[in-house]
């Protein structure tokens, strides 16, 4: 928002929130209802064409958002190294409101203009005159409505929203208010209605103008430096001609220079070309990979979890996860990436952030959490998991966390497998298992004296039970096979603790993969579950609280963290990632994996140490 909001600041149809798509509806509907069911010579080809040309607007565009968040989460060639949080991503995530917009106007057009009723698909004499109209009327207009709209009574009304973001994604370039659309959208116009009333106007010539406008829209701001400099070599007159993405992040970090579009040319006529232009694209083309102190190992959970991942859709990455119903309407994209991961099968990375000058990166395994359960995928994993420590420990990471992988026994011995083989690793491998554990015990409330452990027995899960009676609390197991399994492992000073029984009483559940429907609804009114799995539980019960997956509230020193991990709110981390970051700030020359856990207590205290805190508060479940 502007510092001072203007007239015409918001949208006509924010108060639809994601309604708002239905303002388009009745003219797409009837485009194509006309196209299917007139004659062949009476149909409107442009007319239909309208509403999947604003279709591939958005594809566009988040490919776009996809690639810069890639490239800006390794480092290579990035040209402004500063955060963006979540209020960034809240403050973009209305970027396609634009593109209704220019739809409803499209529409508008095909119906009082004759001359755009039918246009043909190609016409030469049309495209040379938009591309005339641009680069002279167009280019020359934009570069002083930009000066004018830094005229500190304008910027502080409207242009200041824009430059709220100083790090820019490629959508930060269509984040204006609606006033600043409308004289946008005026002047973008001239080419294509200069052509439509000629009667040179083409579907090409149209279409081609607005996608050049995207794409060096998301190029100007992706904040990632990718034209290369024999270009420029070649044809020196074209940097007058072309901007880079250096030239225009400069405007957005000096305020005062670079007004130009898309031509610098008139930057150079009016004095207004930053002097370090040459240098910043410069640098920002010799900026290497960022190397990490510490990486995140983790794995894709769902299909559909594609799109919760930072690459993915950036206003659902900055949420915890949810299943959306417009999943089953993109269900073919969702196939065709579910494809790229079995054909590229690679590790890649999907974030980069800092904390306390610790270099911290995620990085994601191209398999979903069915595939951990069979088999046959386990020796494809495990050389997935192996190659992904062996370049971090090549990239020179202290640690390396195993996050979710680090759960099934079957798979790997909880990460051992990998420090036998390579016994003079430098790396680190981490599981967390020692703050899961510890977070889960601060968890429970003051007080108790009885718990239910219920769910599949896992590294955590036998620490915790250990510690729960040593500490003198009951622990009740309700299957027997996980009270001899546990019974086996502990020592005799805990034994008379741990109970088998058919009572549902207590009302401190702990719970893990495998708790069933039945077992959840036999607990008492006014149940605290909490789990020790990363899963949570289905919250069936609207008289009973839930807790979260074992987690931390990060310190606000944290910086760039601007996506959900899974299903945890925001600024929230889970134990197991958590532990990793504790391990590299406070310089441990061990492993924890396998069946050794580091000492509990220890690593809780350096997680407060370092300024995380604990989750208080469960939530009241909702069905």
């Amino acid at each position: 928002m502007a510092t001072k909001p203007g007239i015409l600041t918001d949208w006509p149809w924010t108060p639809l929130g994601r309604f708002k798509y239905v303002i388009l509806a009745p003219w797409a509907i009837h485009s194509t209802y006309s196209f299917i069911i007139k004659d062949k010579s009476e149909r409107s080809l442009s007319l239909f064409l309208i509403f999947p040309f604003l279709l591939w607007r958005m594809l566009h565009n988040q490919i776009w958002i996809s690639l810069s968040r890639y490239w800006t989460a390794k480092g290579k060639n990035s040209i402004i190294d500063k955060s963006i949080e979540f209020e960034q991503v809240d403050r973009e995530s209305n970027w396609d409101d634009q593109i209704l917009f220019n739809g409803a106007l499209f529409y508008l057009a095909s119906k009082t203009l004759t001359q755009a009723e039918n246009l043909p698909l190609w016409r030469t004499d049309g495209v040379i005159m938009t591309i005339l109209l641009h680069s002279g009327p167009v280019e020359f207009l934009y570069y002083w409505l930009h000066r004018a709209l830094h005229h500190h009574y304008l910027y502080s009304r409207y242009h200041s929203h824009h430059h709220s973001s100083i790090a820019t994604e490629p959508i930060t370039s269509v984040i204006h208010p609606f006033a600043e659309h409308i004289a946008y959208s005026a002047l973008f116009s001239i080419p294509m209605l200069t052509a439509i009333l000629t009667d040179s106007a083409s579907i090409a010539s149209i279409t081609g103008y607005l996608t050049y406008i995207d794409f060096m829209n998301n190029m100007g701001h992706c904040n990632h430096e990718l034209i290369p400099k024999w270009l420029f070599s070649i044809f020196p007159p074209l940097k007058y001609l072309m901007y880079t993405p250096s030239f225009h992040s400069l405007h957005h970090t000096q305020f005062r220079t670079n007004y130009s579009l898309f031509m610098p040319l008139y930057d150079y006529l009016y004095g207004t070309m930053d002097k370090s232009t040459d240098e910043l694209y410069e640098i920002s083309l010799k900026r290497e990979a960022e190397l990490p102190d510490a990486v995140h190992l983790t794995h894709l959970t769902t299909p559909e979890s594609i799109y919760q991942l930072r690459l993915g859709f950036a206003s659902l990455a900055s949420k915890p996860y949810t299943s959306k119903w417009y999943f089953s309407l993109i269900w073919p994209v969702t196939l065709w990436s579910m494809m790229l991961n079995w054909l590229y099968g690679r590790t890649f990375i999907v974030e980069r952030y800092h904390f306390n000058k610790l270099r911290l990166q995620s990085w994601v395994i191209p398999k979903y959490r069915i595939q951990y359960f069979l088999q046959y995928q386990n020796e494809t994993i495990n050389s997935l998991i192996e190659e992904a420590i062996l370049e971090a420990e090549e990239r020179g990471a202290k640690v390396l966390s195993l996050g979710l992988l680090n759960q099934a026994k079957e798979l790997n011995r909880y990460g051992a497998l990998y420090v036998e083989r390579h016994p003079k690793l430098n790396v680190k491998v981490v599981d967390g298992s020692s703050l899961a554990v510890a977070v889960l015990l601060n968890s429970i409330p003051r007080g108790t004296t009885q718990v239910v452990l219920r769910g599949k027995l896992t590294k955590v899960a036998y620490a915790l039970a250990s510690n729960l009676c040593q500490r003198g609390i009951k622990v009740v197991t309700i299957i027997e096979d996980e009270f001899l399994k546990l019974n086996k492992s502990f020592n005799t000073n805990s034994e008379s603790n741990l109970v088998l029984s058919a009572s549902f009483s207590p009302k401190i559940w702990l719970v893990g993969d495998g708790l069933d429907k039945e077992e959840q609804l036999k607990a008492p009114k006014g149940t605290l579950f909490i789990p020790f799995s990363q899963f949570p539980p289905k919250k069936l019960r609207k008289d009973c609280y839930y807790h979260s997956s074992p987690a931390m509230v990060t310190p606000r020193s944290l910086e760039n963290l601007h996506s959900c991990e899974n299903w945890l709110p925001r600024r929230v981390m889970s134990a197991w990632r958590i532990a990793g970051i504790v391990h590299a700030l406070e310089g441990w020359n061990e492993h924890e994996c396998g069946y050794t856990m580091s000492n509990i207590e220890k690593v809780w205290q350096a997680s407060l140490q370092h300024g995380f805190q604990p989750l208080l508060f469960p939530t009241e479940s909702k069905y």
